[in-house]
């Protein structure tokens, strides 16, 4: 996530402490340490960016530039430029901060930050995984979080449905107008149904198999691998499943009627698969974890 909010950090930090936020991410790639919204926001009503020609920005542009001792350089121009990698994404620590190009970073926006394009720079972002794709603006640096490729806005992640997940296998293809020129992109967003005039929040229950049914009796979607009183140590977990296996597993945190937070991950369109998992998790450390099948 972005390393650039210098204006956010505390008045009288030391040099050494400001590259250490800067390269470490401050502990934005810990879900414990950035979050979205409170609540779920709805952006598919946000309309998608038109990319026009603009000039390099005067902040954010110098090259190379260096974070925790490691040098990066910022290309001429993002013509031709496409490439693919793991998404993340950044979110109500930063917003309102300044953004490396001295704008304000804003999470219900569509943008971005990306090591070495050109600020600003629009690029088309597309999900792997599900085929959604937005629009944003890069006007930002980072990640410098291990392979990380780009750190997209909350709104951004939210529009190709991976900000409950944290990471996204993405391709970035930059789009580059002429001065003078704008440019029509289309993208995909999933077709979202009305939603009723009260928001109703429905909460997954999990369905547990009596012992002694046979594993093939229910269609399990989900493995849970454990219940927590406390709502931080279930983050902690998330956050250990997500350092082992990245953008390999989706999980989910839910509070159960018993008031009790549950870890599942999943689901699992197979049998063979959910069982391949349970192995996995079991033999990373994880412990033996039950299958479920996660009902509205």
């Amino acid at each position: 996530m972005s390393t650039q909010h210098l204006s956010g950090t505390k008045a009288g930090a030391s040099s050494s402490s400001i590259d250490y936020d800067k390269a470490s991410g401050g502990g934005r790639y810990s879900i414990l340490q950035d979050h979205g919204p409170t609540d779920e926001v709805n952006v598919d009503h946000l309309p998608d960016l038109v990319p026009k020609y603009e000039p390099k920005s005067r902040g954010g542009n110098k090259s190379p530039y260096e974070v925790w001792g490691k040098k990066y350089y910022v290309m001429d121009s993002a013509e031709g430029y496409t490439a693919t990698g793991t998404a993340s994404w950044y979110g109500n620590k930063f917003h309102g901060h300044k953004t490396s190009n001295g704008e304000t970073y804003d999470m219900y926006a569509f943008s971005a930050a990306h090591k070495s394009l050109p600020l600003p720079t629009y690029v088309k972002v597309t999900n792997l995984d599900n085929q959604r794709s937005v629009i944003v603006r890069v006007n930002d640096r980072g990640p410098f979080h291990g392979d990380r490729l780009i750190d997209l806005s909350y709104a951004a992640a939210a529009r190709l449905d991976y900000h409950n997940k944290g990471l996204a296998r993405v391709k970035v293809e930059a789009i580059t107008p002429k001065p003078g020129e704008v440019v029509s992109v289309k993208t995909n967003k999933q077709p979202v149904a009305s939603a009723p005039s009260t928001p109703v929040a429905i909460e997954p229950s999990p369905v547990v198999a009596p012992a002694s049914a046979p594993s093939n009796d229910l269609l399990f979607s989900h493995l849970q691998l454990a219940a927590f009183s406390k709502e931080s140590s279930a983050d902690n977990l998330k956050q250990k499943l997500f350092e082992q296996f990245d953008t390999a597993i989706n999980i989910q945190t839910r509070q159960s009627d018993d008031g009790l937070y549950r870890v599942f991950v999943g689901p699992y369109d197979s049998n063979a698969k959910l069982e391949a998992w349970q192995a996995k998790l079991e033999s990373a450390g994880f412990g033996k974890s039950v299958k479920v099948a996660l009902t509205p």
